[in-house]
């Protein structure tokens, strides 16, 4: 037991003392898989011009295939269960999945990645579908590289991204009130830190 508690303490001291490189060349390629515990989705829509309403998904998965010599080249898909919809309130929450995701007909909300722009040292752009609510459109996120390290707690790399998109929500049949009332423009901010798979 002491011996388990000083191994955990080391580990804690010695991540805490790492720093995240940002050069791509300077991380394993391969295939990658969302850490969910170190992961949202939040999102934001304007409510009758007076404020910004607030919600997330708590229920996401994401893969990511990444080739450090080709950053460009990367291949990004992921999925957000719509029923995971969580605004403090659980019976506005079942009106949302229901009324305005479909979310028993329409269960996941997916992004696939078709094109990655590198746009600077740590900012690129994903250019993809989304398919939501059975309608699918080109959608593209903006996209902040935080890094990468090897993660002592894990035992394998792990790299972390934030992402910004903006939704329509006709595009996609989301709700039918006006946007006199709900905004017609969702603002989606996503955090995400990805596990290298394999050795």
């Amino acid at each position: 037991m002491i011996l388990r508690f000083f191994a955990l303490s080391l580990a804690f001291a010695l991540t805490a003392c790492a720093t995240p490189t940002t050069d791509p060349a300077e991380l394993p390629s391969g295939q990658w898989a969302l850490d969910q515990g170190h992961a949202s989705t939040v999102w934001r829509v304007r409510h009758m011009g007076l404020s910004w309403y607030t919600g997330r998904f708590d229920s996401m998965d994401a893969r990511l295939d990444f080739s450090p010599s080709d950053p460009q080249s990367a291949q990004l898909t992921a999925s957000i269960e719509a029923a995971s919809i969580s605004t403090g309130d659980r019976e506005f929450d079942r009106v949302l999945a229901d009324d305005w995701f479909n979310a028993q007909q329409h269960p996941q909300i997916l992004f696939v990645s078709e094109r990655i722009d590198v746009t600077g040292e740590t900012t690129g752009r994903a250019h993809g579908q989304l398919s939501m609510n059975g309608r699918t459109a080109p959608t593209t996120l903006e996209i902040e590289f935080y890094g990468g390290l090897f993660n002592l707690l894990e035992g394998r790399n792990a790299i972390g991204f934030g992402a910004d998109l903006v939704i329509d929500r006709t595009v996609f049949g989301i709700g039918n009130l006006s946007s006199t009332l709900v905004g017609e423009h969702v603002l989606v901010r996503i955090e995400a830190e990805f596990l290298r798979e394999g050795s």
